[in-house]
């Protein structure tokens, strides 16, 4: 697992520069049409304080989506104290804990570093899972912050939200700013034509990205809870819950979807194939197979 941590951090750089290159590209084709090559640094710029803005506002934000209201301790004992424990026992600051009032059974975990972490489970999730289920899935959500997924994730987000909005705005500039545009031989159709193509390319390729990260995360934290309980088995048993059950959430949003520790959206053939989730029985799968290893 720990090799798996470092692995991560590792494909962390790699990521932001992707991410930087397809932003790099976006502002390149506009800077070609526009004969202002200081457009490229005007895009990266804009970005990165975009990205910077929304890494620290998506937790609130997750917060406002997902309807979550913050408990305390008289609140939801039973829930409460297994999050308390778990923090003890991992060595970690109690995050602040949040339910959703919502039938589905799901948790998710966010944040931009463990000292602002919060955890946040639906009722349906509390009342389905035993004390032990229960336990396994909050060490779960709270591996994510332990091994700072939940600040990738809200980088990746950010970034990912910065590439959609600057396709957007650069996609209208093309179509209703014709008259500005530079006016010479270099301004070929056909430059016009990888011009769009790069832009229509972009928030899927980053969309990719953000799904490539969401997923191998689960798959870690997953085995983070099975070493933080010692007990894979109640893990395990919490994901075929979860499987059996297959609800949707009442309130969806794709932005915070990846958050979940299951895909928390109603989805057909596409939307498995463009999960930010992997399938829960090859997460089973996996525990099963090192469960001898935790």
């Amino acid at each position: 697992m720990y090799k798996a941590i470092a692995a991560n951090k590792r494909n962390t750089v790699l990521i932001m520069a992707v991410f930087v290159g397809i932003i790099s590209a976006i502002g390149f084709v506009v800077s070609y049409l526009y004969g202002n090559t200081n457009i490229t640094y005007y895009v990266i710029v804009g970005a990165v304080l975009y990205a910077w803005l929304q890494y620290y506002l998506a937790t609130s934000l997750a917060v406002a989506m997902t309807g979550a209201r913050q408990i305390e301790k008289r609140d939801n004992p039973r829930f409460y104290r297994i999050v308390e424990n778990l923090a003890i026992t991992t060595g970690m600051q109690t995050p602040k804990v949040y339910i959703i009032d919502d039938a589905a059974p799901n948790a998710f975990a966010t944040g931009r570093d463990p000292k602002h972490a919060i955890v946040a489970a639906t009722t349906g999730l509390i009342d389905m899972m035993s004390d032990s289920e229960l336990e396994a899935v909050m060490a779960h959500e709270m591996g994510h912050v332990q091994n700072y997924d939940i600040r990738i994730s809200m980088i990746a987000f950010g970034l990912v939200s910065a590439v959609g909005l600057l396709t957007d705005i650069v996609l209208r500039m093309l179509w209703f700013g014709g008259d500005n545009r530079r006016d010479n031989d270099n301004n070929s159709p056909i430059m016009m034509i990888v011009g769009v193509v790069v832009l229509i390319l972009a928030p899927i390729i980053a969309a990719i990205v953000q799904m490539a990260i969401s997923r191998q995360r689960e798959y870690l934290a997953d085995a983070t809870s099975a070493m933080t309980t010692r007990n894979p088995d109640s893990m395990i048993s919490a994901l075929e819950k979860l499987k059996a059950d297959g609800r949707p959430m009442k309130r969806q949003n794709s932005a915070t979807a990846h958050l979940y520790i299951s895909n928390p959206l109603k989805t057909g053939f596409f939307g498995k194939l463009f999960s930010t989730h992997p399938p829960l029985e090859d997460r089973i799968k996996r525990l099963r197979d090192n469960a001898n290893k935790f």
